[in-house]
């Protein structure tokens, strides 16, 4: 067999990997939207208005959590958790300069004080009031913890 037999396979290997690999993380996208009540949600472990840091991914909500998934990961369990009475939700913004092109197209910025170490949430309007009124909704004896 001539060498560059093997230099196709090779390459023929490469791309049925490649598309293995797409095929599969949308596979999982529509297992997790599968289920209802998610919204596209980044986030920044970082504080204020900069570029970096922020990751693409997907919000699931869930009776008294928010599950959050890495919008491109193998994994079926949430990165992050986000407990209804431990989140609270400190103001909103328009992404400014360069971070603008770093989150999804008109989406703001929210920034948050919760149990993980997560700064600024990033999310559509629509998606925000549907956030806030999540949180407002917690049963009686948890307090309300949105000040906007």
């Amino acid at each position: 067999m001539p060498w560059w037999w093997w230099v196709i396979d090779a390459l023929a290997l490469v791309v049925v990997l490649t598309l293995a690999t797409l095929v599969a993380l949308a596979m999982r996208r529509r297992v997790l939207t599968r289920r209802g009540g998610t919204f596209d949600m980044s986030i920044n472990r970082r504080s204020g208005a900069t570029a970096a840091g922020w990751t693409l991914g997907v919000a699931v909500y869930g009776a008294d959590t928010l599950d959050w998934y890495r919008t491109f990961s193998a994994r079926l369990r949430p990165r992050y958790r986000f407990v209804r009475g431990e989140v609270h939700v400190e103001g909103r913004r328009v992404p400014q300069g360069a971070e603008a092109h770093a989150v999804h197209a008109g989406h703001v910025v929210v920034s948050t004080s919760n149990a993980t170490d997560v700064k600024q949430l990033s999310m559509t309007p629509e998606a925000l009031t549907g956030l806030l009124a999540w949180l407002e909704s917690a049963p009686p004896g948890r307090s309300v913890n949105t000040v906007l």
